[in-house]
């Protein structure tokens, strides 16, 4: 498989504490790589290292296979929708293509399309033109997956994909997360509080902790690694 992503001696901080120090890991295409960790073990750190919104102290981050920034589908963990908040499902989705775009004042033809064919993939077609405001929970989400699989060309970035959902919709959306990665081919990066559910749908763990040294590898060797062991039990 193509390493589309590596990350070599990562070094990052926070009013000058250290959150990453020295980390290092690979993802190559259709991955499955979830990211654990207590909090403030540098989770929220890593993903904005990733995205390029916030600058490395030291290391580097390479991008393969023609990958760039803006070609990161990203899932947000907080997004609150305000009661004025006016856009339609469709607008929302579309929003995505916003990075691949030009400065022209319309939405193209493909563009347009790239956006039916997400919602279609997620099964939200039917509520294009409602408002996102009237929808639940579950919906919602499925909306700013959607729009994340706009601006994806290879690699989605979901950070805690399922906070606030009930248990219906957070088994729903772990479905199709797993099915766009083994059946669409989507490389994912997750980050996850749930051990049990990130140990069933990745490949790959990245476990970073803040009073030791982190743990990168297969979802096997985690799990026969002591940290693997002292999470489990």
């Amino acid at each position: 498989m193509k390493k589309i992503l590596e990350c070599t001696s990562l070094t990052a901080s926070y009013d000058g504490v250290k959150v990453l120090d020295s980390l290092s890991f690979t993802v190559s295409e259709r991955d499955f790589l979830c990211i654990m960790g207590e909090n403030g073990s540098g989770k929220s750190t890593l993903v904005k290292c990733l995205l390029g919104i916030k600058q490395l102290d030291g290391g580097k981050i390479s991008m393969g296979d023609g990958l760039r920034s803006a070609d990161i589908g990203y899932l947000p963990q907080h997004i609150d929708l305000k009661m004025g908040f006016p856009a339609t499902v469709n607008e929302v989705v579309i929003s995505g293509c916003l990075g691949q775009r030009s400065f022209l004042p319309f939405y193209s033809k493909k563009e347009k399309e790239i956006a039916s064919k997400a919602m279609e993939r997620l099964g939200i077609a039917d509520l294009s033109k409602k408002s996102c405001r009237e929808l639940s929970g579950g919906q919602q989400q499925k909306v700013f997956l959607a729009r994340a699989l706009c601006a994806a060309k290879k690699l989605l970035l979901l950070d805690e994909p399922v906070t606030g959902l009930d248990p219906a919709s957070q088994g729903e959306m772990y479905r199709i997360i797993r099915e766009l990665n083994e059946k669409d081919g989507m490389t994912v990066i997750m980050v996850s509080h749930d051990v049990v559910r990130a140990l069933d749908c990745a490949n790959r763990i990245l476990c970073l902790c803040s009073s030791s040294e982190s743990f990168f590898g297969t979802t096997e060797e985690y799990l026969d690694s002591h940290l693997g062991r002292d999470l489990i039990g």
